[in-house]
């Protein structure tokens, strides 16, 4: 693609019109010659220092933020604002031929996009999905390093998704991906809003950084449907300009759930949106999974999608991966595996188990290393307040000690007293809850949900996927005899 086409209202340049190759702000991948080059500052590393290795290894042009006395260099104001917008115009801007749908929050995210993507699908529509677990166009599925991807890898999976002919994308929006401007350039017919509860915090500093960079969707987005349970749902629902609708399990709003009932298999309720009434049937546990169904009825009437229609669908769809999902044991205990890493995904996930429970409910649990350190304590204390035993374990401890890590959550155990034991290895750990079971136990694994792996110190990621440990504590019991 063409050099002025690419930068056509983003920068201005005296340099010659010339061929681009590709578009690229990393410096560790192998290099096109031809390329443009976006010096990109981060925390540790400055783009901007490495500039003439770039145009050694093959780069035409330079995108920088100050004088770097090149002779192939534009200077733009903010090049991590430029990079998307650089990248969408090298793609064709694919984003103009989707329909964008964006889901931002703490907690719900991944449920709410896979049920939308469910449903969307089930109108016949091609729908493509951008999120934590997976990327998926149509049936296909491609993996995903994080949530909301860097901008090149962003607009060319775009690329690919116009071009096979996708309706409709529905992304998770991660605040971190919202705040380093990774989604400058998109334009979101949806943006919905489930909660906010502290994460995250070893990123952003503090609620409230957590809360505008969330903020940032509904800036770029044409309506916006927001959770009203949510403190910080009500604030937004001050402070944006798009218009917007609300949803709630409790008080009045435009879609609203009444006469709840909660079981162990699902939720079921009353639809109104103060018009009319529907039956809802939706098929995963708990009042957060109310909210989530509201929130993917509310999108889809935004879409125009009628509202019966779009319940109907609800009512066929199965679980997501990862989040409460249960994982088969042919035994008179049940094993469950999900995401919770918050205090409040925890507190909801395990309350709504515990609800149903017949016998005693096991978290299994850690938290994260090099992350928000304050939140361990907080795990401690919502794991003790709403369940029966505690195991404490390792997550992904990354460069921490797991010990330490250990260490931290169980001073949120201080005047709890709710039994625990502490198991460094995780295997070991799933291992012994699953020895230990007694008749009618629900055991929750909480914390990595759809996630097949563990990172360890370095960044080294091993192979962990917690359906597999299962089935081989399951094999070792069966091999004594029990």
């Amino acid at each position: 693609m063409k050099l002025y086409d690419i930068i056509k209202g983003v920068a201005k340049t005296s340099l010659p019109d010339m061929e681009i190759s590709d578009v690229t702000s990393d410096t560790r991948k192998a290099v096109k010659a031809g390329s443009m080059f976006v010096c990109i500052k981060g925390k540790t590393f400055d783009g901007h220092d490495a500039a003439e290795d770039m145009i050694e290894k093959g780069c035409a042009v330079v995108v920088c933020e100050r004088d770097l006395g090149l002779d192939c260099q534009i200077i733009v104001e903010n090049t991590r604002e430029a990079f998307p917008l650089l990248c969408a115009a090298f793609f064709g801007h694919p984003e103009k031929e989707l329909t964008l749908i964006g889901v931002t929050g703490t907690n719900g995210k991944t449920t709410i996009t896979t049920v939308i993507k469910k449903v969307l699908s089930s109108f016949g529509c091609k729908v493509g999905l951008i999120g934590t677990c997976q990327n998926e166009i149509g049936d296909d599925v491609y993996p995903t390093a994080r949530t909301t991807p860097e901008p090149y890898d962003l607009y060319e999976l775009f690329r690919k998704m116009a071009d096979e002919k996708c309706d409709y994308v529905v992304m998770e929006a991660s605040s971190q991906g919202l705040e380093q401007k990774r989604l400058s350039g998109c334009h979101y017919k949806v943006g919905i809003f489930t909660n906010l509860t502290q994460d995250h915090l070893d990123v952003h500093g503090t609620m409230e950084n957590y809360y505008k960079a969330k903020k940032i969707l509904f800036t770029i987005s044409d309506n916006a449907i927001i959770n009203i349970d949510d403190e910080y749902g009500r604030r937004y629902l001050k402070e944006i300009s798009c218009p917007a609708k609300t949803y709630s399990c409790c008080t009045q709003a435009d879609f609203r759930a009444e006469d709840i009932l909660l079981s162990a298999s699902g939720v079921k309720y009353v639809f109104t949106d103060g018009k009319i009434k529907h039956n809802v049937s939706f098929n995963m546990p708990g009042l957060f999974n109310v909210s989530n169904s509201l929130a993917v009825i509310a999108c889809c009437e935004t879409l125009g999608f009628d509202v019966d229609k779009t319940i109907r669908a609800l009512g066929t769809m199965q679980g997501v991966r990862g989040r409460a999902e249960i994982v088969p044991t042919g035994r008179d205990f049940t094993v469950i595996c999900d995401y919770a890493h918050t205090p409040d995904a925890l507190v909801n996930v395990l309350s709504a188990i515990k609800n149903s429970a017949s016998g005693k409910v096991k978290c299994l649990f850690g938290c994260g290393g090099n992350r928000d350190a304050s939140k361990r304590s907080l795990m401690a204390a919502a794991a003790a307040d709403n369940a029966d035993f505690l195991i404490v374990t390792s997550d992904n401890p990354r460069n921490e000690d797991p010990q330490d890590i250990i260490n931290d959550v169980l001073v949120g155990l201080k005047g709890k007293t709710t039994p625990y034991i502490t198991i460094v290895d995780r295997r070991e750990a799933i291992h012994w809850a699953i020895h230990h079971a007694e008749k009618d136990d629900i055991i929750v694994l909480a914390g990595k949900g759809h996630e097949d792996y563990q990172i360890l110190a370095g960044g080294v990621k091993i192979h962990f996927d917690e359906r597999e440990v299962v089935a081989d504590a399951l094999k070792e019991l069966e091999a004594e005899g029990r």
